[in-house]
């Protein structure tokens, strides 16, 4: 017979795991209230302004929707690529996408000032505008990562498992295309208006996802008391490393370039050299936390401990939302290039650094979307079957060597006399 890796939910309940979801339902209410105060007294209330309109909720919002695609390359591993040591993570994966994308969109939908109007962007189009074209991605992107769970957790589904999986990859490279270009087309601005960001957010989008992945899988496995192989986490936290040295990469480049053109070197200056909190969140935040520290932990003898792993994952976390301050709010701040060459003054603060200080209903509104991702993901394990049981490396192995099975060892959770007697968790493991 051949070797299954079996599928289970969680039990849920532990006082650990309804603690957790009291805290990220906490955390969901202060979102919520943070939103609503902003909705009733007025955005003046935030830190954003008439120069700076995308403030710190833009930041975890587009965070959240880029490492939604990313969150999707495990389940893309395998169906695509044939790396079948990876399909066990595949509902995982996918359902990640989903939920990441969900608490993006919220924060984004809530942060607009007025979301009752959301039904105008959904029912009057302008393509010339990237936005339009994101309402599609966006939506698209939910209903065939569906399809693609369901392929994965249901018999009648599997045959179509790899061409919806190919048509879930090559979407989502096309949902972090469109995030990249809102500001690689955005020409109005020095720091953006390059082509090189569309394909570096897809390079962000998979060092952003694999480590909320990662950080999701640890505290899963770790909470549960599942077994997890340490083979399999190794090469997880490999490709970690890899997507964050190409991130380093396309960042350099897109510095570099930006140097080389006349145009963008006042820009270039202001990041680097004399931005402030933004220089130092550059090269402390994206930098250093955010491309060193973690190649130097995934790549040394530190990255075979697990503890490790999920302190270079979440720096990778952090360094990602220091990238997209950066990026969103330190683009804004700086001013407006109006007439090239020429000295402009006027009473609106031309050539004046704006000033921008993110409040706390704005790091609440944000935070929440993460917690409405976690919780969604949280209650998920609990009452439909995403883990598998057991993912020690042998039994990996063995499923993958068999041709990934035949699927009787997915979400369906059937039992086979074949099954390794060890693969099913002590019922009173599951947190």
């Amino acid at each position: 017979m051949k070797p299954h890796v079996h599928f289970r939910e969680i039990e849920g309940r532990s006082p650990g795991y309804y603690a957790l979801l009291g805290l990220l339902g906490l955390l969901v209410g202060a979102g919520l209230v943070s939103a609503l105060y902003m909705e009733i007294e007025g955005h003046w209330v935030t830190g954003m302004n008439n120069r700076i309109v995308w403030g710190t909720p833009h930041v975890f919002a587009v965070f959240l929707i880029v490492a939604a695609s990313g969150a999707l390359n495990v389940a893309s591993i395998a169906s695509v690529f044939g790396r079948l040591q990876y399909k066990p993570l595949a509902p995982l994966s996918g359902l990640l996408a989903i939920a990441l994308l969900v608490g993006g969109l919220a924060v984004l939908v809530l942060d607009l000032g007025r979301p009752d109007r959301l039904i105008v962007a959904m029912t009057h189009y302008n393509f010339k505008s990237i936005f339009a074209w994101n309402i599609f991605l966006y939506t698209g992107f939910m209903a065939i990562v569906a399809a693609y769970l369901w392929t994965m957790m249901d018999r009648m589904g599997r045959p179509y498992s790899k061409p919806v999986g190919l048509l879930a990859f090559v979407w989502r490279l096309i949902l972090t295309t469109g995030t990249g270009s809102i500001f690689g087309w955005l020409v109005a601005r020095q720091a953006y208006d390059a082509a090189i960001m569309a394909p570096m957010f897809i390079v962000f989008s998979f060092a952003y996802g694999l480590a909320i992945f990662l950080l999701v899988l640890l505290a899963a496995y770790g909470w549960t008391g599942r077994p997890l192989g340490e083979g399999l986490l190794r090469r997880l936290k490999n490709l970690l490393g890899i997507f964050v040295a190409a991130s380093l990469y396309f960042v350099t480049v897109y510095h570099l370039t930006n140097l080389y053109a006349a145009e963008h070197t006042g820009v270039e200056r202001f990041i680097l050299l004399e931005g402030g909190i933004y220089t130092a969140l550059f090269w402390l935040g994206q930098v250093v936390a955010g491309y060193l520290l973690p190649m130097a932990i995934v790549f040394s003898p530190l990255g075979r401990s697990r503890g490790w792993i999920a302190t270079a994952a979440g720096l990778v976390v952090l360094g990602g939302l220091a990238q997209m301050y950066v990026t969103i709010i330190g683009g804004q701040a700086y001013p407006l290039i109006l007439f090239p060459g020429k000295e402009v003054s006027s009473s609106f603060f031309d050539g004046v650094v704006a000033d921008y200080a993110p409040s706390l209903p704005e790091v609440l509104l944000g935070v929440g979307g993460i917690a409405i991702a976690l919780l969604a993901v949280a209650v998920a394990v609990r009452v439909l079957r995403f883990l598998p049981e057991d993912l020690r490396d042998e039994l990996v192995e063995a499923q993958a060597a068999a041709g990934g099975g035949d699927g009787s060892g997915t979400a369906g959770g059937e039992r086979s006399g074949g099954a390794a007697p060890e693969a099913a968790a002590a019922p009173g493991s599951a947190g």
